[in-house]
């Protein structure tokens, strides 16, 4: 088991208004790439938040040019279903095993 604590990169996603309507075309291919980088250990985890969904959260282990890469190639991201989104260094200190 992977340790959380350490430094790791957030990927944080605004969406659209009406993401709930327009991701269904999309959310293949979204899962199917976010799933490729969980399997190679670079995505810890991630998840839409709100209710209804207004944005997502991506937490990455790897240097921050490969998140921004995630970003630019994401089908979400190409599709228009993201209106902005920001790296941001994330110092974790304290947390559970993974």
């Amino acid at each position: 088991m992977a340790s959380l604590t350490g430094r790791h990169h957030v990927l944080l996603y605004d969406y659209v208004p009406d993401i709930v309507e327009r991701r269904p075309a999309h959310r293949e291919g979204h899962l199917d790439y976010i799933g490729a980088w969980t399997a190679d250990g670079r995505v810890l985890m991630g998840g839409a938040v709100g209710d209804p969904p207004h944005g997502a959260v991506i937490v990455f282990t790897c240097p921050r040019e490969e998140v921004e890469a995630f970003a630019a190639a994401d089908p979400y991201v190409t599709a228009g279903l993201v209106t902005s989104w920001r790296v941001e260094p994330w110092n974790v200190v304290v947390g559970a095993s993974v």
